[in-house]
This record gives C-alpha cells, sequence and structure tokens, in this order.
C-alpha cells in the first residue's frame, strides 16, 4: 500500500490496521524481529486478498518493540513491558478518532497480557476496535521452533542461520509455563528455543502463512461489517 496524504483520508472512511512485532531473542539462528518480520507479511498478504478492498484500509507502522519482558538475560532484546505498551496502543487507538475503527494485529505472544488490558480500556472509552492474534494450530511449537524457523524460511530465508540451528525444550508442562511467567524463557530453555527447528522447511512456512493470512481477512471483513461507514448507513 501507497502512504497517502492527509488530504487523502475521508473522516470515517479507513480502518486502522495497528500491527504489533517485537524485539527479542529467538533462539541462534533467528533474528531479534522475527515476529515483526511475520506479523508484516501476514498483514501485507491480507491485504492482497481481493476479497477486501485495501482502500478501505490504512496500515500504520508496526511497532518493533513491544512487550518482551519474558526473555530477559538474553542479549539483544528490547522491552516496552506490559504497562507502557498499554498506554501506547490506547493513545493510538484514541487518536485515531477520524477513522472507523481499529484492528490490531498482533504477532508475540507475549503481548497477550496487555491486549486484554487494552481491550477493556478502549472498550470503556466506547473506541471501535478489534484484537486480532496469530491463531494456534495443531502441530505448531511456541517459539523460534517448527513454526517460527518455517515460517522464515517462506518468507526470508537470507535472515535464517541455518547453520545454528538446535533443538530447544520440546514439552513444556505446565508448571514450565509457570516458570516461565515467574523467571522467564530462560529457565525453561538455556538457548531460548521452545520447539524443535530442526525439521523446520519453507513448505510448511507457506501453509502456516496462508492459515494465519486467511484467519486475519475474515477478522478484517468482520470489522468492515461492523463498522460501517456514513453512506453505508
Amino acid at each position: 500500500m501507497t502512504i497517502p496524504t492527509a488530504r487523502d483520508i475521508t473522516v470515517s472512511e479507513r480502518i486502522v490496521i495497528l500491527p504489533l512485532g517485537s524485539w527479542e531473542q529467538h533462539g541462534p539462528h533467528l533474528p531479534l524481529h522475527t515476529d515483526t518480520v511475520i506479523v508484516d507479511a501476514v498483514v501485507d498478504a491480507a491485504l492482497r486478498d481481493t476479497t477486501l478492498s485495501a482502500t478501505s484500509f490504512l496500515r500504520a507502522p508496526t511497532l518493533p518493540i513491544t512487550a518482551s519482558d519474558e526473555h530477559e538475560g538474553f542479549a539483544g532484546g528490547l522491552s516496552s513491558g506490559t504497562e507502557a505498551l498499554v498506554a501506547t496502543v490506547v493513545a493510538i487507538a484514541r487518536s485515531a478518532s477520524w477513522a472507523r475503527g481499529v484492528c490490531i494485529v498482533n504477532g508475540h505472544g507475549g503481548n497477550i497480557p496487555a491486549l486484554a488490558k487494552i481491550s477493556s480500556a478502549l472498550e470503556y472509552e466506547n473506541i471501535p476496535a478489534h484484537i486480532w492474534s496469530l491463531p494456534s494450530y495443531s502441530g505448531g511449537d511456541m517459539h523460534a521452533g517448527h513454526t517460527e524457523t518455517s515460517l522464515l524460511l517462506h518468507i526470508a530465508p537470507e535472515l535464517v542461520r541455518q547453520d545454528l540451528i538446535e533443538v530447544g525444550a520440546t514439552q513444556i508442562s505446565a508448571d514450565d509455563m509457570d516458570l516461565m511467567k515467574v523467571s522467564g524463557v530462560k529457565a525453561v530453555s538455556p538457548n531460548g528455543v521452545l520447539g524443535d527447528p530442526r525439521q523446520a522447511h519453507p513448505d510448511h512456512g507457506r501453509e502456516v502463512l496462508a492459515l494465519y493470512t486467511s484467519s486475519l481477512v475474515r477478522a478484517l471483513q468482520t470489522c468492515i461489517t461492523r463498522w460501517s461507514t456514513p453512506a453505508s448507513q
């Protein structure tokens, strides 16, 4: 999508898409901005879908640093923390008073606690908003494993250090989840990988991207239906 000028925007005409990425460790083989690469690819693919009118949307810049405190202890990561992310996203949505609504497209699992607070705040302020996150699927893993490595092998294979791929923690129990909430990912997986990326393949990445894209397209179609323009009311 080309970036419009202010004069190109008609009040209550467009829906803002606000993607959320992250800047955090993704094991020894994937880059720090992995979540941003993935969520950008999903948004771009959704906006190319022929069932949507791209002119119904304004794609905001992706927020590249979000709530990643759970990756503390690994070099390179940056985090806004949950409360700062909540304040930022609510303020951005509030500032989009000219829009039909805001669709927040989340590409990072660590943002889920913030998204619950964001949803509550936007509902309280009567700001039209919808929150979508990457859906789970049978056989998918959590972090820097088969799923994300396959996605990057499809989307941007030049970013994958295939010579450094190694297995991480593959059996994540409820106790492990509780431990990660308190002590972070490193307490469960010293290399930062939650899954097994060794058999990752671009064909699987293509399939997962298609799954994510179709899910987001449905969400955007729902937003169009829910937030009608003045001309259609």
